[in-house]
């Protein structure tokens, strides 16, 4: 009898073996102990192979060591189908090439780790796509979507993954490799088993179309061609690994067309389904309007196009050959659809955002209206179609039962719902247990399935024995043997399932205790287990809107495609900290390296439908780890740049003068914790504060004054004076004087009176950055004895650096909870563009029109704190009525203030800048203009790319003498 190995044999095994990367460390694992599920599993070791001979090398050399083997794609599993005990495979990071297209055939070849939308961009210019498409399909891979059978919006039309698979290359438990197809002959005994279970496949299994629970072993039937390959899908990897595979593509319809059906509620949105269905359209999905209004609170009603009245709705898309075609099948659809709340949406930019508000569902209802954490597990249950408004009425009759809430949304076309439950898992999981056991009770009743799409996992394999019969679960562990004898893959799940209850992550988390002088955490309840608690592990933050230019997020993973520097993989890390089992709490190393390449650009809490805000949890980890302590050299030089601002501001010529021989630079810059390739910024020779436009323009600095101008502005701002307060932050003042001055001749021009704040109010953002939350609130005080009795009687605060105004309209009250000064400043700052397009409570002149910028083309550089927390509308839309020719970049530009001047920081930095900025100036066209208005942005585009960047206020103020 062999010993079983340890986990330092068995990694040394598999670096001999693989190689690809093999990673064993306490943060790696962590990363990997959880998907986007309830369960937390951790690893032995975590494997990235860097091909399918590396694949089946780390597969053979596993098995040969008696250790579990779970596959990992995406790692947004809701189910826990992609998290085990023992080797951890990510195909995603290597093995995500597209092997080849057949446009003939119309079949692709891919690699496991290929990302569904990479594909879908791949063969778009050919009218072609894979049918069935996931929510998370910006970051899905195929080999998941095979393991999971997944499907999406479109299924209604094109059918589950298994539907669109023609082949697949596999290594099966038993080490065996072979193209699964047509033929069962390669598993030897599989026919004899199929043949002595007929009856009780045909009637117990593909009763109807979401059915995926289990193994689908209708699919092995002679009357469906005995696909193996088909029958392969949906087995959550405990079967074979997926090699490589070959999938069918389908013709996109050249027209296409969105309508929103409102309804009373959910239940009578699900009863119009059917008659629909008459109509073949390509998808009918469900949305609670309690999500919808989720998206308004955070991020304003903007954001989300008109939808007719409801208290839900029915998302619907029709595909035809023409554009009249579609409109006639949709018209005839409505007459069906038993309401006459109907929008139809043309616009396909509109449709787009609608449909993104659905893909984030999973994200969104991760808290409940009445901001309660709320779980997956049975979020996933199907019934038919004709069943699903009493499902869903019985649900909610559940749901009252235990006291719970959810949000339910999802595949109505297909019967199949998703939902997020407000289970108290914060202690254990009996509520759970209970809650899952009614649930399956119910949906079995009703001819359901647990999992429409998202597999059994660790959420529901305990509980297929109340949906299939005793000779069904016999026949699964038969098949099992016959494909894994030794049990080694993806063990405790479908086959001798592990209880619904174990390893439950949420439970082993226990409060975190607030730290003297940290972050308030309002939103979760002051506390930050809670808050790390917001990732659901849905993986937006992987997907491409960097380099695709549809949002922010994540841009250090964008650049290294490391889960060590992804959102997700950062909470992960956190979470276990806090766990304490792995890594060694928050002040641990592993986690000051997961946090490390966390540009701290707020993108995240915008992006993420979780409303996960990492530069909040990196600033509160670093205030706990050096409190009291010796901080890095970069804290105190960057970290302090407002104090040295104010110390260069007495003599900045004779500062200049001395730091501008190159040998001189590099030492201070070294000296100071900066990367030599960076240089010190040149001063002011003259602050703004002791400008003559400020000088002229200063106010007392004292309440009655702000009193007296509060009274002229008036309460609505209605008054023939209207007066705003320009705040000139730190950075502004000592670096770019140019720019207030320039704000100034824009807002006077457009009518306003501008009072210039006086004394020092700086916002602490470099401290906050830097986990000085202490420093930080001192600075902050003071900054509301200069801001704050202007904003408590109601005059705008105009703010220039895009940071800075974050930090008031977001930071300020995590840090000052409890002064009512604090909310009046956050909900009284804004941005130029702000009040100049009308978004403030005071407005322009009606004469005034922005100066022309018809002949200007502009590649624009928004600000990732205004992106995340202000939003870049105002801008966008005032470049718009102004003529100006604009490119956006997408994402940080990389330096983000102090972190891209920092050692070690600066290859990141330049990679960060080339996920689109630096791409987008090296194609403007000659004569473009590049503009940014936050100096981190100005900064990067002037180091790389030796480009002189202007603020929005210099371009506007050039022009209003040329009108």
């Amino acid at each position: 009898m062999t010993s079983t190995p340890t986990r330092t044999d068995l990694v040394a095994e598999l670096a001999a073996a693989v190689d690809g990367e093999v990673d064993s460390s306490a943060r790696r694992r962590a990363e990997y102990s959880t998907d986007a599920s309830n369960y937390r599993v951790v690893p032995e070791v975590v494997v990235f192979p860097l091909d399918a001979d590396d694949l089946v090398a780390a597969i053979a050399t596993s098995r040969a060591a008696g250790s579990p083997i779970t596959m990992r794609g995406g790692g947004t599993s809701i189910a826990g189908n992609s998290i085990g005990p023992g080797v951890v495979i990510d195909t995603s990071r290597h093995m995500h090439r597209i092997l080849d297209i057949d446009l003939e055939a119309k079949t692709a070849r891919v690699q496991p780790g290929v990302v569904l939308t990479d594909l879908q961009k791949r063969v778009a210019p050919a009218g072609l796509r894979f049918g069935p498409d996931p929510s998370t399909s910006s970051r899905a891979t195929l080999g998941g979507m095979l393991g999971n059978n997944a499907c999406g919006p479109h299924a209604v039309a094109y059918g589950k993954t298994a539907q669109n698979v023609h082949s697949i290359d596999v290594l099966d438990g038993a080490g065996r490799r072979y193209e699964a197809a047509d033929s069962l002959s390669v598993v030897p005994g599989l026919d004899e088993l199929v043949a002595a279970n007929l009856a009780m496949i045909r009637t117990e299994f593909g009763r109807f179309g979401r059915q995926v629970s289990g193994y689908s072993l209708e699919h092995l039937l002679p009357e469906h061609g005995h696909s193996l390959a088909r029958f392969l899908v949906g087995t959550e990897g405990t079967l074979a690994t997926t090699l490589e595979a070959t999938v069918k593509l389908v013709d996109v319809a050249p027209a296409r067309l969105m309508a929103a059906f409102g309804y009373d509620d959910m239940p009578a949105a699900a009863d119009a389904v059917v008659p629909m269905l008459a109509h073949s359209p390509d998808a009918v999905e469900g949305l609670d309007a309690r999500l919808v209004e989720k998206v308004r609170r955070a991020k304003g009603a903007s954001p989300i196009p008109e939808l007719p009245p409801g208290a839900g709705w029915l998302f619907v898309e029709i595909g035809a050959a023409t554009e009249a075609e579609a409109e006639a099948r949709m018209a005839a659809l409505a007459a069906d659809a038993g309401t006459s709340s109907v929008r139809i949406v043309r616009d396909p930019i509109e449709a787009t955002r609608l449909w993104g508000i659905r893909a984030d569902g999973a994200g969104l209802g991760g808290r409940t209206s009445k901001n309660k954490e709320a779980w997956p597990g049975w979020e996933d249950a199907s019934v038919p179609p004709e069943k699903l408004g009493t499902y869903l009425r019985e649900l909610d009759k559940l749901m009252e039962k235990y006291g719970v809430e959810g949000e339910p949304f999802g595949h109505f076309g297909d019967g199949c719902i998703h939902l997020r439950i407000d289970i108290p898992l914060q202690e254990d999981g009996r509520v759970l247990r209970a809650f899952m056991e009614d649930g399956a009770a119910l949906v079995t009743s009703l001819g359901g399935s647990l999992s429409g799409e998202h597999g059994d996992g660790r959420a529901r394999g305990e509980l297929l024995k109340v949906m299939y019969s005793a000779d069904a679960i016999d026949a699964f562990g038969q098949v099992k043997a016959l494909f894994d004898p030794s049990g080694n893959l993806n063990p405790g799940i479908i086959v001798d399932p592990a209880p619904l209850d174990a390893n439950l992550r949420r439970p082993a988390a226990k409060k975190t205790a607030p730290s003297a002088g940290g972050l308030a955490f309002a939103h979760d309840h002051g506390d930050l287990t809670e808050a790390v608690h917001r990732c659901t592990g849905v993986g937006k933050c992987r997907s491409d809107a960097v380099t695709s230019g549809t949002g922010f997020m994540c841009p250090s993973f964008a650049a290294t495609g490391d889960e060590k520097d992804v959102t997700r993989g950062r909470a992960r890390v956190l979470q276990d900290a806090i766990n304490g089992t792995l890594v060694g709490g928050l002040t641990a190393p592993e986690v000051r390296e997961s946090l490390d390449l966390c540009l701290s650009c707020k993108a995240c809490s915008s992006d993420c439908p979780s409303g996960i805000d990492m530069a909040a949890y990196k600033a509160e980890v670093l205030h706990r780890t050096y409190q009291g302590k010796r901080r890095p050299i970069a804290h105190y030089s960057v970290g302090w740049l407002p104090r040295w601002l104010k110390v260069v501001g007495v003599a900045p010529r004779v500062v200049n003068a001395l730091a501008s021989p190159k040998w001189i630079q590099r030492a201070l810059v070294s000296g100071a914790g900066m990367d030599t390739r960076r240089s010190l910024p040149t001063f002011a020779t003259e602050p703004f504060r002791r400008s003559t436009t400020a000088k002229t323009r200063a106010a007392k600095n004292n309440p009655a004054h702000a009193a007296d101008a509060g009274a002229a502005f008036g309460v609505e701002g209605t008054g023939e004076r209207r007066r705003v307060v320009l705040w000139a932050d730190s950075f502004t003042d000592g670096l770019d004087p140019r720019i207030p001055t320039a704000m100034v001749a824009v807002l006077e021009d457009a009518g306003f009176e501008v009072i210039v704040s006086a004394g020092d109010a700086c916002c602490g953002v470099t401290w906050i950055s830097t986990g000085q939350l202490d420093a930080a609130r001192k600075r902050l005080n003071g900054l509301l004895e200069v801001l704050g009795p202007y904003a408590v009687n109601g005059i705008p605060i105009i703010g220039v650096e895009p940071s800075c105004m974050g930090v008031l309209r977001g930071d300020l009250t995590e840090l000052l909870p409890d002064d009512p000064r604090a909310h009046a400043v956050a909900n009284g700052t804004y941005s130029l563009a702000e009040v100049l397009t009308g978004r403030a409570p005071v407005k322009p002149s009606d004469r005034w029109q922005p100066p022309r910028l018809d002949d200007v083309t502009a590649v624009v550089q928004p600000h990732c704190h205004q992106y995340s927390v202000m939003g870049y509308a105002a801008d966008r839309d005032l470049l718009a009525r102004a003529g100006a020719q604009v490119t956006e970049a997408s994402g940080c530009c990389g330096l983000a203030g102090n972190w891209g001047t920092e050692k070690g920081h600066y290859d990141v930095s330049v990679k960060v800048a080339e996920n689109s900025l630096l791409p987008k100036l090296r194609d403007a066209p000659e004569g473009a203009i590049y503009l940014a208005d936050g100096v981190s942005c100005r900064t990067q585009g002037s180091d790389l790319a030796d480009v002189d960047g202007r603020h929005l206020a210099e371009l506007l103020a050039e022009r209003i003498g040329a009108r």
